[in-house]
């Protein structure tokens, strides 16, 4: 028993050195403030450190290694730690400002609203709004979910509707710098802060069916009407304490959907575990056994019936678009 014991302590040590270093080495290539070469340099030199306490593991030097590198480890989450998301920086101009709102009895002032007019993913005409909304005639939840790289991740944007056909749009993003992109491995190391984007549907879903050419469903949510309310004043909140204090993006612990959900769960809405709410892409069938979306079709047919890219491209983006797109979708509130 004692020699099992020994043998389950170093796999376990094995481990923790090997991912530890990995991570350290990843951490030194995205974050340290050095050219690309100098960064490369410092993250091989760890991970051969780390090689060196994975070697030292199966010697007479295996405790003193493992407490080496447990110093040097610590040492690392401290510089870690000290890392702070930027307030200021060049970002693109779609993310240059961040919507911040008040709300006073039943009525919503949203501002910095973007409203862009998109010609292509580079030409646009840039418009940043002050809008007002009254919040008892507040009457729709909307997911939309848009593919872009398979079918097992989207992007999640929910957008509140009003009488009268008002919507307004909220998405949650990685922030970017002029220049920057998308990667999940680099997100995933402090390389980009957060934004929540609040928008009319001509931008934020247009640019994705008509400019970007993604493959956009939208699926018409069953959410009480004071859970709806709670829903979008969690999005303000977000927003506004995200403008008082940046936040980083991440890919895996904070994204587009992990953000909806710790909001659903502070305003009190039952969100079980499940693993496809970090594989997003299946997110349609988490929400059809919930019954959050119109359950008397089959899933298939739901999925199917909700795809809107084509309709977008048809129609265009102008006056009517949010009314056009929802035209004939399934809702579980009808």
């Amino acid at each position: 028993m004692r020699r099992a014991g020994f043998f389950i302590l170093i796999a376990v040590l094995l481990l923790a050195i090997a991912l530890a270093s990995l991570w350290t080495a990843l951490a030194f290539f995205y974050r340290l403030p050095l050219p690309e070469t100098g960064r490369i340099a410092v993250a091989a030199l760890f991970a051969l450190f780390g090689l060196a306490m994975l070697i030292a593991l199966f010697t007479r030097l295996r405790w003193r290694a493992t407490g080496v590198f447990a110093v040097v480890f610590a040492g690392v989450l401290v510089w870690w730690a000290s890392i702070a998301p930027p307030r200021d920086g060049d970002f693109v101009p779609e993310d240059a400002r961040q919507v911040t709102g008040v709300i006073e009895g039943d009525r919503l002032t949203l501002s910095n609203m973007r409203n862009f007019t998109w010609r292509s993913k580079t030409e646009f005409d840039e418009s940043w709004e002050k809008r007002s909304y009254d919040l008892s005639k507040l009457k729709t939840v909307d997911l939309f979910m848009s593919y872009w790289a398979g079918p097992e991740m989207a992007h999640t944007i929910v957008s509140f509707g009003f009488e009268g056909g008002e919507q307004i749009a909220w998405s949650i993003e990685a922030r970017y710098r002029l220049g920057g992109e998308y990667s999940p491995v680099a997100d995933a190391f402090k390389t980009d802060t957060l934004i929540i984007i609040a928008a009319d549907e001509r931008d934020l879903i247009g640019l994705r069916t008509n400019v970007r050419g993604e493959d956009v469903h939208l699926y018409r949510l069953n959410v009480p009407a004071n859970h709806a309310r709670a829903f979008l004043a969690g999005y303000v909140a977000d927003a506004n304490a995200l403008a008082a204090e940046p936040q980083f993006y991440n890919s895996i612990t904070t994204n587009c959907t992990t953000a909806i959900l710790r909001i659903l769960r502070l305003v009190g809405a039952s969100v079980p575990t499940d693993w496809r709410l970090l594989v997003n892409g299946y997110l349609a069938g988490y929400l059809y056994d919930q019954k959050r979306v119109d359950t008397r079709l089959p899933l298939e047919e739901l999925i199917e019936r909700s795809r809107i890219s084509e309709r977008a491209k048809v129609f265009g983006v102008g006056p009517g678009f949010s009314e056009e797109i929802r035209r004939g979708l399934p809702d579980p509130n009808k």
